[in-house]
């Protein structure tokens, strides 16, 4: 069952509710007893594991494209062939 986040506007009491998707929406404030209390949006609270993710795998900050690294006597690099990723 999902955690649903609840505030109410009159008093700023705020609670986290656990209920099924199907429950009603609870209305009724419990601190104060007013018809205010409504459901918040919330960011989703996961993480992706495993391999074929930005923290995993592409966090990497190296450049995909040999051209695009600089060398010692070069100080601008070569532009890309094409071969490669812009960034």
């Amino acid at each position: 069952m999902p955690i649903y986040a609840y505030r109410c506007n009159q008093c700023g009491h705020s609670q986290d509710v656990l209920q099924k998707i199907s429950d009603p929406l609870l209305t009724t404030c419990p601190a104060c007893a007013q018809e205010s209390f409504s459901k918040q949006v919330t960011s989703a609270g996961f993480a992706l594991k495993g391999t074929g993710w930005y923290t995993t795998d592409f966090k990497d900050n190296t450049p995909s494209c040999p051209a695009a690294q600089t060398s010692a006597h070069n100080e601008t690099p070569p532009p890309c062939s094409g071969s490669c990723m812009a960034q």
